[in-house]
């Protein structure tokens, strides 16, 4: 079974290297939390107290748009989830985060990596390594959206998120993407 260590250097091997010290320390606020596959982990209205470092399984950010649900992000093995407006003034979100498969996540507590940010100085790279991830897969994401065609963005999320392909449900791909599950099937028959 995985403990709280063990992410913390995978955590740290993705991000940012650690000492010692700093994994112990790190590891300490690690919270494990198991969800169910459908099961809200963050709802809308809620606050985002945590980033969530995804250990196993497949999770899905959306939003409510004129009575509809638009995905905003879908993460799964070593991703972070993270809602930043909500987490950064910590008010409440308009996003939700849901469980697409069984998952096991450990929450990283703001207040917590806060605080060790100020008294180690390797771990407070690691979190803005966080963000900067956070930050840089928005703006892709943006210019994606703005710049690319439908096929363009289906080659990118094949390319560089295959897991996403496989494991997701195509109305969800499609809602990714932004298009209509149509335009997917017809885009998906044209890489085929």
């Amino acid at each position: 079974m995985t403990n709280s260590l063990d992410i913390a250097r995978r955590i740290a091997q993705l991000y940012y290297p650690l000492s010692n010290e700093s994994l112990a320390a790190f590891a300490d606020i690690l919270v494990c939390r198991k969800y169910k596959k459908g099961v809200r982990i963050l709802d809308e209205g809620e606050v985002c107290k945590s980033m969530l470092f995804i250990e196993k399984g497949m999770t899905r950010q959306f939003y409510f748009k004129y009575g509809k649900d638009m995905t905003e992000h879908i993460g799964y093995e070593n991703g972070i989830i993270i809602c930043l407006e909500s987490y950064f003034m910590q008010e409440p979100t308009n996003l939700v985060v849901e469980a697409l498969e069984p998952v096991v996540v450990w929450e990283i507590p703001k207040a917590g990596i806060d605080y060790l940010s100020e008294s180690y100085k390797d771990i407070g790279i690691l979190y803005r390594k966080f963000m900067e991830v956070s930050l840089i897969i928005s703006q892709q994401k943006a210019d994606t959206l703005r710049f690319e065609s439908a096929q363009e963005r289906y080659a990118k999320l094949l390319k560089q998120h295959p897991e996403i392909l496989k494991r997701a449900p195509l109305l969800y791909i499609a809602s990714l993407l932004q298009m209509s599950p149509e335009t997917l099937s017809r885009v998906r028959s044209i890489k085929a």
